[in-house]
């Protein structure tokens, strides 16, 4: 079971917590391959912009494991496990959340950040944190 770090921000903040969590683990020497981000709500720029090229050039980079990767919650399942996985709980939609979460946490061999309200977070991993 990962480690589960919760930083409270409200839903249009949360995109905003999770990269601050994912400069501070680059700044405090995490590799960037480690890290997976996936939001809830609204796609991360960085993905929005990167499967414009087609969906196969995209997950390529997933593959390659270079970069930290961002990805939509609801593509999850397609996400290999990496060490760090940060989700910005960053839609209006509680579904998402509950799905994404319990996956999330499956994927994160060493640390699950989850960024968004503390009570929606908690009722989606189904206990407190």
């Amino acid at each position: 079971m990962p480690q589960i770090q919760l930083i409270p921000a409200p839903a249009d903040g949360a995109l905003d917590a999770a990269e601050e969590a994912v400069d501070l683990l680059l700044e405090t020497g995490r590799a960037p391959g480690d890290i997976l981000v996936l939001t809830t709500g609204e796609q991360h720029p960085w993905a929005a912009h990167e499967l414009s090229f087609g969906d196969a050039a995209y997950w390529a980079q997933h593959d390659a494991r270079d970069d930290v990767f961002f990805a939509d919650a609801t593509a999850v399942g397609r996400a290999s496990a990496r060490p760090v996985v940060v989700v910005a709980v960053n839609g209006d939609d509680e579904g998402a959340a509950a799905q994404a979460l319990p996956l999330a946490r499956e994927r994160a061999t060493a640390l699950l950040i989850v960024c968004g309200d503390p009570q929606r977070i908690n009722a989606a991993l189904g206990a407190g944190v």
